[in-house]
């Protein structure tokens, strides 16, 4: 039609430009019901992690961990002492840091033995310095319960000895329920926190 017709075009009707309260409410509502069985859904759970292969030790590295083994299944403090430098350092879980052999004697002082197993992750090793990454475990466990690091130091020609021994469990314990009666008596820091961790319902034995 030519502008200059006179004639004022109707408008075009091309549907609704809104949608009404109604409409909108139902629609709003049938996408809820539909989406809602996905938000019921458990979340994703993580893929289980493989445990990591063991590493073959040279000899001197591996008496390291055999002693480390036989000490703490006896309960011998001083022999667990022994295996660290003059100025080791022990690094337990929940309480600082400990120093030089007759404070780490003092911490493991009483402690009842117990099966611990060590195996290898991973190593180096130069001529006065090196280290071992591994995990651990108890008895007949077949999975490790926690890891470790040592890092090592030895005099040229001589046995290797542990200047720090850091570990941590590859869960957290699970909380002791509240039991009824009087509260028990404080465990001492030695029975409380080995720095090799067994798996009971609060860190340590």
């Amino acid at each position: 039609m030519r502008p200059d017709s006179g004639v004022v075009p109707s408008p075009v009707s091309t549907g609704p430009k809104h949608m009404s309260r109604t409409t909108l409410s139902v629609v709003a509502l049938a996408l809820l019901l539909a989406a809602s069985p996905l938000f019921a859904q458990d979340p994703p759970q993580p893929a289980a992690m493989m445990e990591l292969p063991e590493s073959a030790l040279p000899p001197d590295l591996d008496r390291v961990l055999r002693d480390y083994e036989r000490a703490w299944r006896t309960g011998d403090a001083k022999a667990i002492a022994l295996l660290f430098t003059e100025d080791g350092v022990l690094l337990q879980n929940y309480r600082p840091p400990v120093r030089g052999r007759a404070a780490i004697e003092a911490v493991y002082e009483g402690q009842r033995g117990s099966p611990l197993q060590l195996r290898a992750l991973a190593y180096a090793a130069g001529d006065t310095v090196g280290y071992i990454v591994g995990g651990y475990r108890y008895g007949d466990a077949p999975h490790d319960i926690g890891k470790f690091t040592l890092t090592l130091e030895r005099a040229p020609g001589k046995a290797w000895l542990i200047s720090s021994d850091m570990d941590s469990m590859n869960a957290p314990p699970k909380p002791r329920p509240a039991a009824d009666g009087p509260a028990p008596a404080k465990a001492s820091p030695a029975s409380r926190q080995p720095v090799f961790q067994e798996p009971l319902a609060v860190p340590g034995s």
